[in-house]
């Protein structure tokens, strides 16, 4: 299993970046986080330059987003649709994507409820619950 460290997240992102902005060949997951980063035009101080980025802070008191963090939850919700995993994630997507008439504001209703999951399973110490996230995001729906 790939467990890439804070520093190699902030590389990604900022390689990604940086590539993406000199039109060089990307991955495929580079294009996905392309494709993203270019849907934040307010991350790209925050994405060119690494050394900055390796030693930035985002204390949730301060009220700044976490650019690395915030775009990969993007990454992530991405992988979730593409292999509708947990099952019904896909159907889920698409039907907030269509009521709000956005994908982007889909994905972000989406990382309210993975942000309160992830926050959870590490406050219990348990697994990621699939089950308990898809059925928060049902509510979102009704």
């Amino acid at each position: 299993m790939f467990n890439p460290t804070q520093h190699d997240v902030r590389r990604f992102f900022c390689e990604t970046c940086r590539k993406s902005l000199a039109r060089e060949i990307l991955t495929p997951l580079e294009t996905i986080a392309a494709d993203w980063i270019l849907q934040h035009p307010e991350y790209e101080t925050d994405l060119t330059d690494v050394d900055a980025a390796l030693e930035a802070e985002y204390p949730v008191d301060q009220g700044k987003t976490n650019p690395f963090l915030h775009l990969s939850m993007h990454l992530s919700i991405a992988e979730q649709i593409a292999i509708n995993q947990p099952a019904g994630i896909t159907t889920i997507y698409n039907q907030l994507a269509q009521r709000l008439q956005s994908a982007h504001q889909a994905h972000h209703i989406m990382m309210d409820s993975l942000g309160a999951m992830i926050w959870e399973a590490q406050r219990q110490g348990t697994p990621f619950d699939g089950v308990a996230y898809v059925q928060a995001l049902q509510l979102k729906l009704r």
